[in-house]
């Protein structure tokens, strides 16, 4: 198996901060998952019950283990306030999952809290990782040769994201999954993709 490139626990963008997640971050988790559950559930299996914050603090120990050893890279989205001396606030979760180091690729997926919705955020996360991504390893990126982006069709906000940062849509899986948040119910998924 391939050694992966060193991995960041931080990405900056012009208003975020993308940081690896800690079992200290389980509270402002919990918080913008609960805010945002009814946009959620549709699309997200975990999303289908209100997070229990030391359930949620017990498996972000595990997501910081994985991402030590780099199973899944997970990063916690942060707003960068404005004003110096501002507090930071969790608005979302994004990262690099379905990792294969052999060739090397990685699936990103990401989701935004419904306060903050609407305000390019997610596109600003996902084209920070995909050029992180896609970049050589000699030039500070993973090197990565494939980067994929699943959605389903009708989750409308995310399939606008991977066509505006120049993904292809290399697949329009018909009857692939069932629905979150209802399992009688049969879903197609997107395959957006891009290259290096």
């Amino acid at each position: 198996m391939p050694t992966p490139p060193p991995i960041p626990e931080e990405v900056h963008t012009p208003r975020l901060l993308l940081r690896r997640p800690q079992p200290a971050d389980a509270e402002a988790l919990c918080a913008a998952i609960s805010a945002s559950l009814p946009e959620l559930q549709p699309w997200m299996f975990w999303a289908q019950t209100p997070p229990d914050v030391e359930a949620t603090r017990e498996n972000l120990q595990d997501v910081a283990a994985k991402f030590g050893t780099r199973e899944n890279l997970r990063y916690h989205v942060w707003r960068v306030p404005e004003q110096a001396g501002g507090a930071l606030e969790l608005i979302g979760s994004s990262g690099y999952h379905a990792l294969d180091w052999r060739v090397p690729k990685g699936e990103i997926g990401y989701w935004i809290a419904t306060a903050h919705a609407g305000q390019g955020y997610a596109t600003e996360v996902t084209h920070a990782l995909t050029e992180l991504a896609l970049n050589p390893a000699e030039a500070g990126g993973l090197g990565f040769r494939r980067l994929e982006i699943r959605c389903d069709p009708a989750n409308q906000r995310s399939a606008r994201i991977p066509p505006m940062l120049g993904y292809a849509l290399d697949a329009h899986l018909v009857n692939d999954t069932v629905a979150a948040n209802d399992l009688a119910q049969v879903r197609d998924t997107l395959i957006f993709s891009r290259t290096s």
